[in-house]
């Protein structure tokens, strides 16, 4: 994979938070700002693994559980930029969906992103700059079966972005989601082998038939993909895109 493409110091000067900071997306986004000039902090409940990455990048790590909304908003503290990022699967039938579970990821993804945020307005507000991006999914556009709480949470996420994005308008500050198809991270590996029990079928299918049957690019996106995004929106010239979902699908909601 190719280094990404981003300018170097347009950051310079800024604090950037990144949930979900361990892997994947949030380990791409947080490359991407670093590499821009900002200052980094990781968020992620899984400890070894976003030190791991802190230590690598020369960003702070914070160890944090987001299913407990009570931390999350310490985070937002002197934040320029919030990239609301973490966020967990679990696939089964409304019916038998387990109720614990739909509340802890709607914590996650929506109630902490929240807390995040609402700490980190009035700085951005007084500075008279700031972006908030949010990690939504083509599931905060379009529902899929099996997925209840988590095309509830992106839902949820996409109308707290509009939110935000009308009230800080007049303060400099924007607000949109990026909206990535099925992206090559360890919560989409885990799917591979869920959606091969819940269709029936191998999981070598799985990918083309099932995760990417309505996507006209008949492959994952790349995390590095969607931090190119990200460290976009937060450069020059981005200042009148606020209240967006940006879908990165492959042609998934041209349907």
């Amino acid at each position: 994979m190719s280094a990404l493409h981003t300018p170097e110091h347009v950051l310079t000067g800024k604090r950037a938070v990144v949930t979900g900071g361990a892997s994947g997306i949030g380990a791409a986004v947080a490359r991407g700002l670093v590499g821009a000039g900002a200052e980094v902090v990781l968020a992620d409940r899984a400890a070894e693994a976003v030190e791991a990455v802190a230590a690598e990048l020369g960003a702070e790590a914070r160890v944090v559980d987001l299913s407990d909304p009570e931390v999350a908003g310490a985070l937002g503290e002197r934040a320029d930029v919030v990239v609301n990022n973490a966020g967990f699967q679990h696939v089964a039938p409304v019916h038998e969906f387990p109720p614990e579970t739909f509340s802890a990821m709607l914590r996650v993804m929506v109630e902490s992103p929240f807390r995040i945020v609402r700490t980190a307005l009035p700085g951005m507000y007084r500075r008279g700059w700031g972006r908030v991006i949010n990690i939504s999914s083509v599931h905060g556009l379009r529902a899929s079966r099996y997925k209840s709480a988590y095309v509830t949470a992106k839902h949820a996420v996409e109308g707290l972005s509009k939110t935000i994005a009308l009230e800080g308008a007049r303060y400099g500050v924007t607000s949109n989601c990026v909206n990535p198809g099925f992206v090559r991270t360890p919560l989409v590996e885990r799917q591979l082998t869920e959606q091969a029990e819940l269709h029936r079928v191998p999981e070598a299918e799985v990918l083309e038939d099932v995760l990417l049957a309505r996507s006209a690019v008949k492959r994952l996106v790349e995390p590095e993909e969607v931090a190119e995004l990200v460290v976009w929106l937060c450069g020059p010239g981005t200042s009148s895109i606020t209240g967006a979902s940006m879908a990165m699908d492959g042609g998934w909601t041209a349907h």
